[in-house]
């Protein structure tokens, strides 16, 4: 893909990202500030690799990339349900950051949420891998390190409200799960 269609992509694709940010951007301690960036930079990351998707498709490399980005639908669709679910969203209030399904009133631990408290992350940071795997250089790297950073950044950001929203109760819960991957991490 010639460089001028790859950066008309990325601005278009950024529209969108910058509207569902767009309170978040003048909130910097807020979690969505921080997953702006790790959104932008996964973007960047498919639209750079997406001349390669297909390609060699039986490859080692395509293989575990497919692993991971199946895994990352995975992750997203079974912790949004269960957001829904369980969390019992209520609307955000007006000028909050937050987007309706992440406003639960009750702490979600159940499912894919007894292992790790960040399923929607780690789904993002198993697409940002996946898609990395797809044509690995410096500057796909480069976007996955930074995607990877802004998705700690966001996670650990985001503890902290989870913290003043449910309290001990989360402390707790933080004690006996991982932050993205069961048993690891």
């Amino acid at each position: 893909m010639p460089a001028v269609i790859s950066a008309l992509v990325v601005a278009v694709g950024s529209v969108p990202i910058v509207w569902l940010s767009r309170r978040a951007l003048l909130r910097p301690s807020s979690h969505g500030f921080f997953r702006f960036f790790a959104f932008e930079s996964i973007l960047a990351l498919v639209v750079l690799n997406a001349p390669r998707w297909f390609a060699r498709p039986f490859s080692a490399h395509q293989l575990v990339s497919w692993v991971f980005l199946i895994a990352s639908v995975v992750l997203v669709v079974w912790g949004v349900v269960l957001l829904r679910r369980l969390g019992r969203p209520q609307p955000s209030p007006e000028g909050s950051p937050n987007l309706t399904f992440e406003n639960t009133t009750n702490l979600v631990t159940a499912g894919v949420y007894r292992y790790i408290r960040h399923p929607l992350y780690a789904s993002l940071l198993f697409l940002t891998w996946g898609a990395l795997l797809k044509a690995v250089s410096v500057a796909t790297l480069v976007l996955a390190v930074l995607a990877t950073l802004a998705l700690v950044a966001t996670a650990k950001s985001e503890e902290v409200e989870n913290i003043g929203r449910f309290g001990e109760a989360y402390r707790q819960y933080m004690a006996h799960t991982r932050l993205f991957i069961p048993f690891v991490l």
